[in-house]
């Protein structure tokens, strides 16, 4: 993993507002302070059974994990455990005391205004989620659901939702089209009805979560708002895995980004906007089992993007801008991309002042990223006197503008650069630059890739 200076300053050039930890990791939690980034802390579901059984154990985790970073690290929100329902039924009996006892240790700190505890449950609670109007929950858990709605209803917090369409699609034995699970419209004959409401279901994603919206109305419970705390889709997935795909990934999360910024719930709940965290930031590739759950990551550990990415409304990456840049080519040679960067910096006269570390463009720290900084700096200055963009094959043109976070190009317009955007895409980890560069730069000292920080992203 980045070290967890790294991976704030990849949230923060990314304009990232909000961001769920899986656990409650100390280095994370202090590089996080003063970014005003809100963050969602996590109970790890082997700490659930301690604190279900002990309200002292839940005001020292508090008092811990908490209370000694806030105010200056913004922490909204304890997921206590995650899916315990499904994953650790034996822990059931003892979960809802948990959120109880950690509730009331945030009362006893005075924070539970400023923190809600809630905590997220896969779809499988609900064993027929189709159509959402007949969805209820499991039967055997709902003694404890009921008691979780109970307390969700009394301290004004969220039901979450771990809710995924891959995983509906793909376990679906063709049921579904996929362009159901990936947002994209379908034509009259094959729309989604649910046939008791007659509602339309645009989208996977909107079906489940108004499943759960009808599940929870079984037990005449109301006002409890659904947040979505994972959902995303793998982009490389093993010989049996067809779905698993970058194409897929960048088409479902693009999409997904598009419909929650609509600021509007499914057909139960049109008024009540569906926020969403997307799972996850980085890969997890010690994780056990299929190929594809190791690679739901947005980012590779050095900072660059699997695929193309925006954040916001805006129009970036339509490619209809009127400015050609210059970038470095995804798979150019890293040694050709080194001396281009060299020679750009150099001779060719580029202002590499904004890739220098501490600077607006120095995360991702790549060669690819910088190159693509310089080319385009070089281009711009000199392209109309006769300058190229070729640097001995490694750079290509793009009507993209490729700026991102506080880092703007030359030749970006001040119209275009509103929202947040990946950097551009790259195929795989590129090599950190070093000091045998020429230049002045640094190379990020990045820890081994370990599974035990896990984030996800938050669209409002």
């Amino acid at each position: 993993m980045p070290s967890a200076l790294d991976v704030v300053a990849i949230l923060k050039a990314n304009q990232i507002t909000h961001v769920r930890l899986y656990d409650a990791d100390a280095h994370m939690l202090k590089a996080l302070a003063n970014s005003g980034i809100e963050v969602m802390v996590g109970i790890k579901n082997e700490e659930v059974l301690g604190i279900g059984e002990s309200p002292a154990a839940a005001a020292a985790w508090v008092n811990k994990n908490v209370a000694s970073y806030v105010p200056s690290t913004n922490i909204t929100a304890i997921a206590v455990g995650n899916e315990v329902l499904t994953t650790i039924p034996n822990a059931a009996a003892v979960l809802v005391p948990a959120i109880n006892y950690i509730h009331k240790a945030l009362v006893a700190s005075n924070l539970n205004f400023l923190v809600k505890v809630s905590t997220p449950q896969s779809m499988d609670v609900i064993p027929r989620p189709f159509p959402p109007s007949t969805a209820t929950f499991n039967s055997t858990w709902n003694s404890t659901i009921y008691q979780l709605l109970q307390f969700l209803k009394n301290t004004n917090s969220c039901y979450m939702l771990n809710a995924y369409p891959y995983h509906g699609y793909t376990t679906g034995n063709g049921i579904f089209p996929i362009d159901y699970a990936l947002f994209r419209p379908l034509p009259s004959v094959k729309q989604i009805v649910d046939p008791n409401t007659l509602s339309h279901y645009n989208s996977m994603f909107d079906a489940m979560v108004d499943a759960t919206y009808y599940a929870i109305d079984a037990f005449n419970i109301s006002g409890i708002p659904i947040i979505v705390t994972e959902t995303g889709w793998p982009w490389l997935g093993g010989a049996n895995e067809p779905d698993a795909t970058v194409e897929n990934a960048e088409a479902f999360n693009n999409n997904l980004i598009r419909r929650v910024l609509n600021d509007s719930g499914p057909p139960s709940r049109p008024n009540i906007p569906t926020n969403t965290y997307i799972y996850e930031l980085f890969n997890e590739d010690k994780k056990p089992g299929p190929v594809s759950k190791k690679n739901w990551g947005l980012f590779f550990t050095n900072g660059t993007a699997v695929y193309a990415l925006s954040l916001s409304n805006s129009n970036r990456l339509t490619g209809n801008s009127s400015v050609t840049y210059c970038v470095a080519k995804q798979s150019a040679d890293s040694a050709k991309l080194q001396e281009g960067l060299n020679w750009a910096c150099g001779q060719g006269g580029a202002n590499c002042s904004a890739i220098q570390q501490g600077q607006p463009c120095y995360l991702p720290d790549t060669y690819q990223n910088h190159a693509s900084y310089a080319y385009n700096d070089y281009y711009q200055k000199l392209h109309s006197t006769g300058g190229t963009c070729d640097f001995d094959g490694t750079a290509t043109t793009t009507t993209v503008d490729p700026s991102y976070g506080s880092c703007i190009f030359t030749g970006s317009s001040s119209s275009n650069t509103s929202g947040a955007i990946f950097p551009p895409v790259a195929l795989g980890p590129t090599t950190t630059l070093g000091e045998s560069s020429s230049w002045n730069f640094q190379a990020s000292i990045f820890q081994s890739l370990l599974t035990a920080a896990l984030l996800a992203l938050i669209l409002l």
